[in-house]
């Protein structure tokens, strides 16, 4: 749905007009997985798929929210201690979650009225509920007329999804919603949230395959991940995995169970290839981060565990297709999405092999498609 047809809906649903549009964008990343919520490095890229909000100030502390994807209305009150999550309606728990984060921070909020409807496809791995904390964010802006600074936005959208939605996530997915630039990567340090603007090799396109193999991040191993993380670098006498050096860990790689030295190897390992992999999009070395991709997946799949049969046969479809420097999964895993860095004259061509060949070997009709870099959340009146 575009704008116009959003504030139609808000018109016929609530009466009158709409005075504020806040819109947030989804993300793939380019590489660096799993390595947030282990203070450690990514390369993500905001999408030109979003998740938007219209809407319009409420006099009393209430909030209304219909969703245009689940053709349902949520609502609570601003005033309700503790703020209670929905189980009618779960969709509405990220926003819930961010208005208690707000609200735990001292912001002053002012109930609204609202649409929302993205076309950021829902547990794909492209970070639907993150476009939705931004977007959320952006909204309680647009309702106090007040600027939302994006770094703190991130910050309090991250609180939302683990105190409230109850997934012990990195905050990458919302620093990237909050703070992506057209044109751009976006360079984070997730410990100390320094980021930087890297642009793409010259020639290439990022080919995004919904592999329409769900996942359900809250009732996944996402949250063992973490914990085993957490074993590792306890047992290698780190504050975290970020601390450990590739020197280090093979020093001492010898005295841990198995499992937990194969977590290990990949964070640790992912963290240089992410640093490698901005140096090489900065020398538009598009076949030096191609290879840094295809190596990222595979230790995804070999030691973190986290693709599947049919993240596999994306990467395996992807990579054998001239103009292809590297494929890889791309989010938390267990389903979702993969990418692909493929020459852009080569687009149209591994789009059409893509659909085929993969219906043939999963069963499943994919969806595919060209992502652009995009700007990060933000909110307009209207």
């Amino acid at each position: 749905m575009n704008t116009p047809e959003l504030m139609a809906r808000f018109n016929a649903k609530y009466g009158y007009a709409p005075t504020f549009v806040a819109r947030a964008p989804g993300r793939v990343n380019l590489i660096g997985e799993h390595t947030d919520y282990n203070d450690g490095f990514v390369l993500p890229m905001a999408i030109d798929r979003a998740v938007s909000i219209v809407g319009a100030p409420r006099t009393d502390r209430m909030v209304r929210l219909d969703s245009a994807n689940f053709d349902q209305t949520d609502e609570f009150s601003l005033d309700q201690h503790p703020l209670e999550a929905s189980k009618v309606h779960p969709w509405s728990n990220y926003v819930r979650g961010v208005a208690d984060a707000m609200q735990k921070a001292g912001m002053a909020l002012t109930g609204f009225d609202g649409v929302m409807w993205g076309d950021v496809p829902i547990s794909s791995g492209l970070s639907s509920s993150a476009a939705t904390e931004m977007v959320t964010t952006r909204a309680f802006g647009a309702a106090a007329g007040q600027p939302v600074d994006g770094v703190r936005a991130a910050q309090l959208g991250q609180r939302a999804e683990i105190d409230f939605v109850g997934v012990n996530c990195g905050i990458m997915d919302q620093f990237i919603s909050s703070l992506g630039k057209t044109g751009y990567a976006l360079f984070i340090d997730c410990r100390s949230l320094a980021y930087d603007l890297v642009a793409l090799p010259q020639g290439v396109s990022v080919l995004v395959v919904d592999t329409k193999a769900p996942r359900t991040l809250a009732g996944s191993a996402y949250n063992e991940r973490v914990r085993e993380c957490a074993a590792g670098a306890a047992a290698l006498g780190a504050k975290s995995l970020r601390d450990v050096s590739v020197a280090d860990f093979e020093r001492q790689r010898h005295n841990m169970p198995d499992l937990i030295a194969h977590r290990c190897a990949h964070v640790i390992y992912e963290n240089q290839r992410v640093l490698d992999a901005v140096q090489a999009a900065r020398a538009g070395d598009a076949a030096r981060l191609g290879q840094l991709m295809n190596q990222s997946h595979d230790s995804l799949r070999d030691l973190y565990s986290v693709s599947s049969t049919e993240l596999d046969a994306v990467v395996d479809i992807a990579r054998a297709h001239v103009g292809v420097y590297g494929a890889r999964m791309t989010g938390a895993g267990f389903g979702g999405c993969a990418i692909a860095l493929v020459e852009t004259r080569h687009v149209a061509s591994l789009h059409d092999v893509m659909a085929r060949d993969y219906l043939a070997r999963t069963g499943r009709t994919p969806s595919i498609y060209a992502c652009a870099p995009s700007d990060g959340a933000s909110w307009n009146v209207v």
